[in-house]
């Protein structure tokens, strides 16, 4: 396999896993831009050495996993794939392309036919945010979700990581805070996301939670109203979610146990100790936290929720390596 971007958070999160979940690999070829050759990245006791991409790279390549963004997935992708491998992309460049599936495996894997090749990982937030939601479509058709995001600077990158980390080292010695991944300080801070925002008002992320969750869920005209917003997280996101349904709401404890018995998902939902999902407990947890569960009093067809899940994990890196788990296993590749 190949994995291009693997000195990102992403792609040393997938080194990570791949070790972790043991997958069947014989070879990992790891690759960056220009500036990160010299480097080598621990798989599995052994010091691999990083390469600059290029075409030849992908020879005998059976699964490439991209995290370098859409635009190198765009270069890329094609070639991979015409060398034969089975590619999974953890861009937004080819997510609502309507001749490819977006896969959370748990959810909607029946959306994959044999000639699929190419498998894009679906925007995190809405990928934690569709793990809480589509166990409660046993109980009826959804209507309309309303969401508020808290989200953690994970998302945007091992710099901003370290953004936060340095400013908040400044606060402490009472330094001024400098920045650079952010347009202001996210230390002690939280902001609208960092994405351009569009003609309808809806900043970047908000457009792909509410684009992806329909494509995702089968849903086109599923209503979502969401506000997505960067706060003071290391990592994993949360978010705050009412789903109403097309008929009335389903007993609370009905709900619990479906969202108890489904895959890739934890109930913390603890009202005698008020305890609840939170990013920290979240955080390097395969699954995703979900509890604060209760009718809207406000609407008798809609419930509350609150969830916290790891960003590199199951809204990247996690998601991606059960694709590839699953076309082995089925024998794609």
């Amino acid at each position: 396999m190949a994995i291009l971007g693997a000195t990102g958070a992403v792609g040393q999160e997938l080194l990570t896993l791949l070790a972790k979940r043991h997958f069947p690999t014989s070879a990992v070829r790891l690759l960056a831009s220009p500036r990160s050759m010299g480097r080598t990245l621990p798989f599995r006791g052994v010091n691999v050495p990083v390469s600059a991409v290029s075409e030849g790279l992908f020879d005998d390549v059976q699964i490439a996993f991209l995290s370098a963004g859409a635009e190198a997935a765009k270069t890329w992708a094609p070639i991979a794939m015409g060398k034969g491998a089975v590619v999974i992309d953890n861009s937004s460049a080819f997510r609502m392309d309507e001749d490819v599936p977006l896969v959370i495996p748990e959810i909607n894997w029946h959306a994959v036919a044999d000639h699929h090749r190419l498998f894009p990982v679906g925007n995190c937030t809405a990928i934690i945010l569709m793990m809480a939601v589509a166990p409660l479509q046993q109980f009826g058709k959804l209507k309309r979700l309303v969401v508020s995001t808290y989200q953690s600077v994970s998302g945007a990158g091992a710099r901003a990581m370290d953004e936060l980390q340095t400013q908040m080292r400044a606060i402490a010695k009472g330094e001024e805070l400098s920045y650079e991944v952010f347009p202001q300080p996210i230390a002690c801070n939280l902001f609208s996301h960092n994405t351009p925002i569009n003609s309808h008002g809806y900043n970047g992320e908000e457009w792909k939670v509410i684009e992806e969750t329909r494509k995702t869920l089968g849903l086109p005209d599923l209503a979502i109203e969401v506000t997505c917003i960067r706060v003071p997280v290391m990592r994993a996101h949360s978010m705050s979610v009412n789903v109403e349904f097309d008929g009335r709401a389903p007993d609370i404890d009905e709900m619990r146990n479906a969202l108890a018995e489904a895959k890739g998902l934890k109930v913390v939902d603890d009202r005698e100790n008020n305890h609840f999902p939170t990013p920290c407990e979240a955080a390097d947890q395969d699954d995703v936290l979900v509890g604060r569960l209760r009718v809207d009093v406000s609407n008798p067809n809609a419930i509350s929720l609150f969830c916290s899940g790891d960003q590199l994990r199951k809204g990247a890196a996690l998601n991606g390596i059960q694709i590839a788990e699953r076309l082995v296993s089925g024998g794609r590749v």
